[in-house]
């Protein structure tokens, strides 16, 4: 049973993908002149690769030379003189192949070399987005640019382009030589031209239409199956599975038809364009076949002329051929410049202020506002007015949404308040480089990130030039040490993507190894110990204590028995500042953190 036609994939939203509208207008082979900056630097090897084509499009052009005097001199008494213009056909098709492997080697190093240039530029791009970016893309999305996007502009540097210049060479070339064999021939052929040429600019258009199409159902495939394998665990505890592959096989098949209406059009481009090519040969051919009788011309004079037209022909139908693999490389060179020039909403400053050395901590929020960019009519924080002396530790509480893990987020500067201002040292961070502020802090996210790499190398993200006495002592502070050192290789130890062989709490006695490590003079812990026993809790908590002596510490959590030794507590809700004081203070107050505090520890909701 034939399926119905798939829905053309929406357009992810802006800024980073135009409308669909927007995206027609400018499919066309102009968008390959944004890999020229990628290029230029290799002006050499682009000459070279030049200089190879063109020889072996003359020595091509040279070979039926050759022949016709062979042709022609068949009958010749002179056996030396036969032997020469053998021996010379044979030099000629020599030269034609070492110039072929040299242009091949050169073309596809280069193609090699500003592919590996554009997928480090793109990544480049990408990894110092702010998160307001990956909230409208997804990172499966963008991996397919990286990847599937790449493969085609390499395929089409490293063959298409030197093939389909080699082939205009030899249409030009071969066009000319026809001419000069015998112009009646020639002119029965150029009649032939507008045929050939109509179906190619009629059908390349809508070959533009629905390479971009094939693309984007690529994208969405990597991004769907990204996630879903990135939940997996998820998605088999739900007994998911069924629906997820339903969606998968729906996008996967969506792509298909995608596709094949793609090969459909240029199969019928390629039929058309080489039946009409050959057809016309045929008939050229027969004219010269009675010429030759008619003793207008001689045999070898005709196997000239056809071997030209055969290389004229051969030509435009490469040329037909390539055009579909020019249109899809231009589709492909439309999204990752896209990527390259999205605008991130969050920006260095152009003439960065430095910090006051050493860094002290002193935080503070003067009237910030600011919400999400996916959800702008909600409030995360409303108005907070906030300051955070240097060494002070101070815990931020609230129900869930209250804009605790925001507070957290601004500080790191992943995204710039709607309105007043954050300051470190009395800087506003605007005015700070991103990389030279986020050096004076260290995170301990809720939800702790575990690289595929060993337990040494997690936690020495935090410092990279680490030494490993120095790691240890990380981990032994963050009460890491024993399960590391029972793992088969101990901090060596292969720890699988995402922290596979962890446990929950073991994920995020590495993540706090990492922040001890780092030494920043401000520490921000994001519900750090959420995933910990009682006992794992009290060793980290002793260490976080001993940590936060002499730096500056914000604190989220839920569980208050983690917050009680906090200097302040600031209690949120619905992104405003509803108390402040010490435990003490704020359960003889009443109120929301007295709630929260009785619901704990009277009742003893998630209490130890």
């Amino acid at each position: 049973m034939a399926r119905a036609p798939a829905a053309a994939p929406q357009a992810a939203p802006a800024p980073v993908y135009k409308a669909n509208e927007e995206r027609e207008k400018s499919r066309h082979l102009g968008a390959l002149r944004a890999l020229a900056p990628f290029m230029l630097p290799y002006l050499k090897l682009m000459i070279a690769a030049g200089l190879a084509l063109v020889l072996t499009a003359m020595v091509s052009l040279a070979l039926p030379l050759a022949v016709r005097r062979v042709v022609d001199n068949f009958g010749t008494e002179d056996a030396q003189l036969l032997d020469q213009y053998f021996l010379a056909a044979l030099f000629v098709a020599g030269l034609l192949a070492v110039g072929t492997a040299l242009r091949y080697a050169l073309v596809t190093r280069l193609g090699e070399r500003v592919v590996a240039d554009i997928r480090k530029a793109v990544f480049d791009r990408v990894i110092g987005m702010s998160p307001a970016f990956y909230e409208k893309v997804m990172t499966g999305e963008v991996l397919s640019r990286i990847t599937t996007d790449t493969t085609l502009i390499q395929s089409v540097i490293g063959s298409s382009v030197s093939i389909a210049l080699r082939n205009m060479l030899l249409f030009m070339g071969g066009l000319i030589l026809m001419l000069l064999t015998s112009g009646k021939l020639s002119g029965l052929v150029l009649l032939i031209v507008p045929a050939v040429v109509i179906p190619i600019l009629t059908l390349g258009r809508r070959m533009r239409v629905l390479s971009r199409e094939t693309q984007d159902w690529i994208a969405a495939s990597s991004g769907n199956a990204s996630e879903s394998l990135q939940a997996v665990q998820t998605v088999q505890a739900f007994t998911h599975e069924r629906a997820s592959r339903e969606a998968f096989s729906q996008i996967t098949e969506a792509s298909y038809d995608a596709a094949q209406r793609r090969i459909k059009i240029r199969a019928l481009m390629t039929t058309i364009v080489i039946f009409l090519t050959f057809s016309g040969i045929v008939g050229v051919l027969w004219v010269g076949a009675r010429d030759v009788r008619a003793g207008d011309m001689t045999a070898g004079a005709l196997v000239q002329f056809v071997i030209y037209a055969v290389m004229v022909a051969g030509a435009v139908a490469a040329l037909s051929e390539i055009w579909g693999e020019l249109q899809r490389a231009a589709g492909a060179t439309e999204r990752l410049v896209e990527l390259l020039q999205t605008e991130d909403s969050v920006l260095d400053p152009a003439q960065s202020v430095a910090l006051p050395q050493p860094v002290r901590g002193h935080i503070a929020f003067e009237n910030v506002r600011f919400s999400y960019p996916s959800r702008p009519a909600i409030a995360a924080l409303d108005g907070v007015d906030l300051e955070i002396m240097p060494g002070e530790t101070v815990a931020f509480v609230g129900p869930s949404g209250a804009g605790k893990t925001t507070i957290i987020q601004m500080i790191l500067r992943f995204y710039d308040p709607a309105s007043g201002r954050i300051t470190l040292d009395g800087v506003d961070l605007r005015d700070v480089a991103r990389s030279e502020f986020r050096t004076a802090v260290a995170l301990v996210p809720q939800d702790p990130i575990i690289f595929a790499a060993t337990a040494a190398q997690n936690i020495r993200f935090g410092k990279p030039d680490a030494t490993d006495a120095e790691v240890h002592a990380a981990a032994k502070a963050a009460a890491a040490h024993e399960f590391i050192t029972a793992l088969p290789d101990g901090y060596d130890s292969y720890l699988g993507e995402r922290g596979v062989m962890l446990s929950g709490g073991q994920k995020q006695r590495i993540a706090i190894a990492r922040a001890i490590l780092r030494d920043s003079p401000v520490l921000l812990l994001d519900e750090a110990t959420s995933a910990l026993d009682a006992e794992s809790e009290r060793a980290v908590q002793h260490a976080v204590d001993q940590l936060s002596a002499n730096r500056t510490t914000l604190i989220v959590a839920h569980r208050l028995a983690t917050v009680k030794k906090a200097d302040r507590i600031v209690v949120l809700d619905a992104g405003r500042v509803a108390a402040i004081g010490t435990h003490d203070e704020l359960v003889a107050k009443g109120g929301l953190y007295a709630r929260l505090a009785r619901l704990q520890f009277t009742d003893g909701i998630a209490a130890e």
